[in-house]
């Protein structure tokens, strides 16, 4: 009688307080369906949810328009990005913790200052052989500095052969970095691609007329680095007087060795173009008799897969922004040759 009145005694006041027996039920685990279903947020589970990839800042926020130096992205849920592009262009070198992507800034496409997107993918993205304009093609030899060419039938347009890159819209964060003419680098190839095709008519002329403006060209674009004209090299009155040295090839070639150390260049060969860099100036020999046909300005430099180090330039005689140097003493001029004018620092 007692022990029945203390046993209903007992469920009247769980009853009335309503906790310690139905945490005991709980934690008992008796019916398999209590907490230890799960203990995430949501009861789901343990797994945590990946976290969104955000671009919080970038440094440094303003690059040479020749690119070339490292850019880190802060933010959070960085681990996943795997590619990136700026202005649409495949950057290379590109590492990512959780919290920071780098990657090397590619050069600005053609060499023009302002803003550019910075869009971070989580694929890999194959960066194209070339970020930019390819070769201007298997155009006619006869252009190539040749006797008697024109600005009109030595003018070719630049077909473009990179890969398509993914649209920014289809980036897991975005973010945007400034291009400037910050060095004589970036001033030299900004005028070069200024005027591959609008010749600077006013300041400087043509030489098409009298046999090629190949060298006249890159003799401008030496201007825009820093050079100051001389006596005896120069370009006045819109061409209308113009020394050897500023406009043959032939005499323009010797002249910058004897002046190589003034200048601060290396003569190499065609075998050293592992350090041949943007800005610098090749001479092509379309005939091997060591007297030089054309000259350009190198204007992008990269590396293969396959490690083959592949050279472009902007001239005129073609006109183009980014003509390969291969092709050009392979199938415009086969037998051909080329070296290089580099500048020491």
């Amino acid at each position: 009688m007692t022990a029945s009145f203390t046993r209903r005694s007992l469920l009247s006041l769980a009853g009335v307080t309503g906790i310690g027996l139905a945490v005991a039920a709980c934690s008992s685990g008796d019916d398999g369906k209590g907490a230890r279903k799960g203990s995430g947020a949501d009861g789901g589970g343990s797994s945590t949810p990946t976290a969104k990839p955000v671009a919080k800042s970038l440094s440094p926020a303003q690059v040479p328009l020749a690119g070339g130096v490292t850019i880190t992205v802060a933010g959070t849920g960085l681990t996943a990005v795997k590619g990136v592009t700026v202005g649409g262009v495949v950057a290379r070198d590109v590492q990512a913790t959780a919290t920071k992507v780098t990657f090397t800034a590619p050069h600005q496409a053609m060499y023009t200052a302002g803003s550019a997107d910075v869009a971070l993918f989580t694929s890999a993205i194959e960066p194209s052989p070339s970020a930019n304009q390819s070769s201007d093609g298997n155009g006619s030899a006869a252009n190539d500095g040749q006797t008697g060419a024109t600005q009109d039938s030595a003018t070719a347009t630049p077909t473009p052969t990179a890969a398509p890159v993914p649209d920014a819209s289809t980036a897991v964060a975005t973010s945007t970095l400034a291009y400037a003419a910050l060095t004589d680098v970036d001033r030299q190839l900004q005028y070069a691609m200024a005027h591959w095709k609008d010749y600077n008519l006013a300041e400087y002329g043509t030489m098409n007329p009298i046999g090629g403006d190949c060298a006249n060209y890159v003799s401008q674009t030496l201007i825009a680095r820093g050079w100051e004209q001389r006596s005896d090299w120069y370009n006045r009155s819109a061409g209308a007087e113009h020394s050897a040295t500023w406009t043959y090839c032939p005499t323009m070639d010797p002249w910058l060795t004897t002046n190589a150390a003034e200048f601060g260049l290396t003569r190499r060969s065609l075998d050293e173009r592992d350090k041949v860099k943007v800005g610098d100036i090749v001479f092509y020999d379309w005939n091997d008799n060591d007297s030089p046909d054309h000259t350009t300005i190198v204007s992008e430099v990269f590396t293969e897969r396959d490690g083959t180090i592949r050279i472009k330039s902007a001239s005129h005689n073609q006109d183009g922004p980014y003509r390969d140097l291969d092709e050009m003493i392979t199938v415009q001029h086969p037998g051909g040759t080329a070296w290089f004018h580099t500048f020491d620092a």
